[in-house]
């Protein structure tokens, strides 16, 4: 009898120690769930406290409205934004290009369109292309490349003399070329008709990286070598 209640008693006992291991291991468990929450907590009131302890420069603020801007921002409109005068602006933005060019990063801020804007170097095309997609409204025909020289090049120009020089009908070209924004009227020419000047917009520069019309390749340049 007494075997038999040391065997229940025993049993009983080994029930409530595997029931206090059960407990254990949940516990456990529970603890190392609750600790990634709780360094992740820990981390972001990190951030926060150095968000709060961090003090914008004029040079930060330029850098991060550069950053922010997806078109070139000329410098008068840079020093109503900032609130700093043209001659500081200049120079923050000289002062970021030879920090960038010290940590070796892949970009600078640029002078485009009469404005400044934050580019990628060039030596980095070859794996940006895979990232981007060239949007629809600025693919080219080579027709339309063609007609796009000659305006460039040439303007401000009419439409017969861009015809002359490519040896067919422009106008539907430079209809799609004015549609993508590449392409202005800009006057009327003082002959007999009055026929409509084109020329090349502000989209234009920021599309091939130019500053000004001065920018352009010399027409030297582009002439194919002799074979």
């Amino acid at each position: 009898m007494e075997e038999r209640m040391t065997e229940e008693q025993q049993e009983i006992q080994d029930g409530e120690c595997q029931m206090l291991d059960e407990e254990q291991v949940e516990q456990t468990e529970q603890a190392e769930e609750a600790q990634p929450v709780e360094q992740e907590e820990e981390e972001q009131a990190d951030l926060s406290r150095q968000d709060r302890d961090f003090e914008p420069t004029v040079e930060s603020v330029v850098e991060a409205v550069l950053f922010a801007s997806d078109e070139p921002l000329t410098a008068a409109r840079l020093t109503k934004i900032v609130e700093a005068d043209v001659k500081q602006v200049r120079r923050h933005i000289k002062n970021l290009n030879e920090k960038y060019q010290a940590n070796n990063n892949a970009f600078r801020i640029e002078q485009i369109a009469g404005g400044f804007q934050m580019l990628t170097l060039s030596p980095y095309n070859h794996w940006l292309k895979k990232l981007l997609r060239v949007r629809s409204d600025t693919k080219l025909s080579a027709a339309a490349m063609e007609t796009l020289a000659i305006i460039a090049y040439k303007q401000p120009v009419i439409r017969a003399d861009i015809e002359a020089i490519r040896g067919v009908a422009a106008g539907e070209v430079i209809r799609s070329l004015c549609y993508k924004g590449l392409v202005k009227i800009i006057g009327r020419a003082e002959i007999l008709g009055r026929p409509m000047l084109y020329g090349t917009t502000k989209k234009f520069l920021e599309l091939f990286g130019l500053n000004t019309l001065k920018d352009l390749p010399k027409i030297e340049e582009l002439k194919k070598p002799p074979a």
